[in-house]
């Protein structure tokens, strides 16, 4: 079996596949609770996309788990072509949510939007080509801005709802322009990109999708394992080299 890991900054998302097959997934590890579950699965093949810990440490603590260690860099082969200026910045889970929408999406080309701690909006055509895309705050980066860049506003969260429009007090002002700004922003970009490419899927992923899934204009898939189908793709791909 493939274990697949993506290593946040915070938390840890795992899917155990079997071939294209996802059998279990676990999400908000600890990076403890991770490595006792690496030690238990002892998977044939581990691929890892971790923007907080090293190649090395993380070879390191693994390698008596299974010989088999991919991790996903700037210069690990993956089934896409990268028509960006800079493909050594390109972070690895865009990169992985491009492949896993090019697995399930194989005929179309597709918007991926991953709302994380920033907000990524990538363009990855059928004919397998990353085209690039943009990068905004993410939902929590947003009420953090307010309450940590003035000396009045308090710090608050999103409450799950899209909040009314009128705030009646500035807790709710607060919510209120964040959620609905970040709803004008995701209608207005799929727009945009409608008059650029006017056939296309819209794919979203991401701890904060959940909170918007029901405010798209357009149709779109709700997919939380798309980062992780991606990269067992990438883990597949690597594997027959």
């Amino acid at each position: 079996m493939n274990l697949c890991i993506d290593l946040g900054n915070t938390f840890v998302k795992t899917g155990l596949f079997r071939e294209n097959d996802l059998l279990e997934t676990r999400w908000r590890l600890t990076f403890g609770e991770l490595t006792s579950y690496v030690a238990l699965v002892r998977p044939a093949r581990l691929m890892i996309s971790s923007t907080s810990r090293t190649e090395e440490e993380l070879r390191a603590i693994f390698s008596e788990c299974t010989d088999e260690i991919y991790l996903l860099g700037p210069l690990t082969p993956v089934p896409l072509t990268k028509a960006y200026d800079t493909p050594h910045t390109l972070g690895a889970d865009r990169v992985a949510a491009a492949v896993g929408a090019r697995a399930i999406r194989p005929n179309d080309d597709c918007l991926v939007i991953d709302m994380g701690t920033c907000i990524t909006y990538d363009f990855v055509t059928r004919r397998d080509v990353f085209e690039g895309g943009l990068i905004s705050p993410g939902l929590r980066m947003r009420f953090q801005a307010m309450h940590s860049f003035t000396e009045r506003l308090p710090a608050v969260e999103a409450d799950g709802v899209i909040p009314s429009l009128v705030g009646k007090n500035t807790r709710h002002a607060m919510q209120s322009g964040v959620m609905n700004g970040l709803v004008a922003e995701l209608n207005g970009i799929v727009a945009r990109y409608h008059e650029l490419f006017p056939d296309f899927q819209t794919l979203i992923c991401g701890g904060d999708a959940r909170f918007f899934e029901s405010s798209f204009q357009t149709p779109i898939f709700v997919l939380p394992e798309l980062v992780l189908i991606g990269l067992n793709r990438i883990l597949q791909h690597n594997a027959q080299l």
